[in-house]
């Protein structure tokens, strides 16, 4: 059956979470001044961070951390790692983070080129595991807004890729077939095998080229490579 619908990760597909994330996180350890604490360096502040950053957002993903204590929790436990217990100040850090970093706009390189020619052909969606309100924030700011039909998040889905619950409501929500779909995404533990344990197209972004043992329908280094597959 012909493809009629595509579905995007956002983070890190299309929206450059490295890059903006960096950028606002350099923008915190001034703005608090974090260096008169005692950590004498953003790069090595961030360093700690996104270790931690990962771990509670597996946590979260697996609820055991909810969606309000990982904005705060994230930035106490690196506080911690170098010596500073301040509660308070980690959740003025968390809030700062999250109502700032929405607004940075940087995209994955070939993004707007992709979805101009796409939208053309296809009925385009997003499904993401980010939160509700910052990835409506991230989308509007970036220009990306006008492109999709559906934006699906798991705060309103009721579950998280990789779990088939999310998968589920995004068909009914776009009207879309399983057979006439295709899931594009960086995250194999998410996207990629979400997709596949579901029975959908996977197209596996993989600009660093992981080794994995995974098999996506297709596999892509950049964006670009993206419209010679579907177009």
């Amino acid at each position: 059956m012909v493809i009629k619908h595509v579905f995007f990760d956002l983070d890190r597909t299309l929206w450059d979470f490295e890059t903006n994330s960096h950028n606002e996180l350099i923008h915190l350890f001034n703005h608090f001044n974090l260096h008169q604490l005692g950590i004498s360096l953003a790069e090595e502040f961030i360093k700690v961070y996104k270790k931690i950053n990962e771990d509670c957002w597996e946590k979260y993903r697996n609820n055991t951390l909810s969606k309000e204590k990982l904005r705060s929790e994230r930035f106490n436990l690196t506080l911690l790692y170098f010596g500073i217990d301040n509660q308070d100040l980690s959740e003025d850090i968390g809030n700062a983070y999250v109502a700032n970093s929405p607004y940075r706009t940087k995209l994955i390189k070939g993004t707007i080129d992709l979805l101009e020619k796409l939208n053309k052909v296809y009925t385009l969606h997003i499904i993401t595991n980010g939160f509700e309100e910052v990835q409506h924030i991230k989308m509007n700011q970036s220009g990306l807004l006008n492109y999709f039909d559906q934006i699906i998040t798991s705060e309103a889905a009721g579950a998280k890729k990789p779990s088939p619950l999310v998968f589920d409501y995004a068909m009914k929500k776009s009207n879309a077939q399983l057979e006439e779909s295709v899931m594009i995404g960086d995250d194999l533990n998410t996207d990629i095998s979400g997709a596949i344990n579901f029975g959908m197209k996977a197209i596996y972004y993989n600009p660093k080229s992981v080794k994995h043992n995974y098999k996506p329908w297709k596999e892509v280094v950049s964006l670009i490579d993206i419209i010679s597959i579907l177009l």
